[in-house]
């Protein structure tokens, strides 16, 4: 079972590569990374089992977290219309995004950044992906708002940018005119 103990933490080299396209379909081996990521996440958003190991809660999970430089994340995760977000994804792509942007009201935080990050994390409001799911099925997923924004964090981990290289540094509040506000 993977712990806090086993998320690699800023500074550690793997957040800062570009992972590596892994074959497809995916081999046993990634299989069962993508799993124990999954594994993660549930376990996290679970308040016994979170508890018992002093997990932090996450919604999404990269391999580059775990220091592992595959392009593999997974997402766990209900939107406010309580549709569960489900998915172990290969080789991701955004291949179309529209140019409204979102940013998180709260901002965002990530399980391998101990610390709070002040200022907004421009994204874009709408993408699609094109991604291999575990049995090696092409999927092309749509996504809006907070899912979008979920989706765009992980997906950055694999090209390593962290999400705090998208906050302006000159003014870390500052909301582009075509962004809205994601609660």
């Amino acid at each position: 079972m993977l712990q806090m103990k086993d998320i690699v933490r800023e500074g550690h080299p793997a957040l800062r590569t570009v992972a590596e396209e892994v074959s497809v379909p995916p081999s046993k081996e990634d299989q069962k990374i993508a799993q124990d990521m999954m594994d993660y996440l549930k376990n996290s958003q679970d308040e016994e089992i979170a508890a018992k190991y002093d997990l932090r809660s996450g919604v999404g999970l990269a391999a580059p977290q775990i220091g592992i430089t595959k392009q593999i994340f997974v997402v766990h995760f209900r939107d406010k219309k309580d549709r569960l977000y489900n998915y172990q994804l290969f080789n991701p792509k955004v291949i179309s995004h529209s140019v409204e942007q979102a940013y998180l009201a709260n901002g965002e935080g990530c399980l391998s950044v101990d610390r709070d990050v002040e200022g907004y994390v421009v994204r874009n409001a709408r993408i699609t992906v094109r991604a291999y799911d575990q049995n090696g099925d092409l999927q092309k997923i749509r996504l809006r708002g907070y899912p979008a924004i979920v989706f765009q964090h992980e997906i950055d981990h694999l090209q390593g940018i962290m999400f705090y290289d998208h906050i302006s540094e000159q003014n870390p509040y500052e909301v582009p005119d075509n962004a809205k506000e994601i609660e």
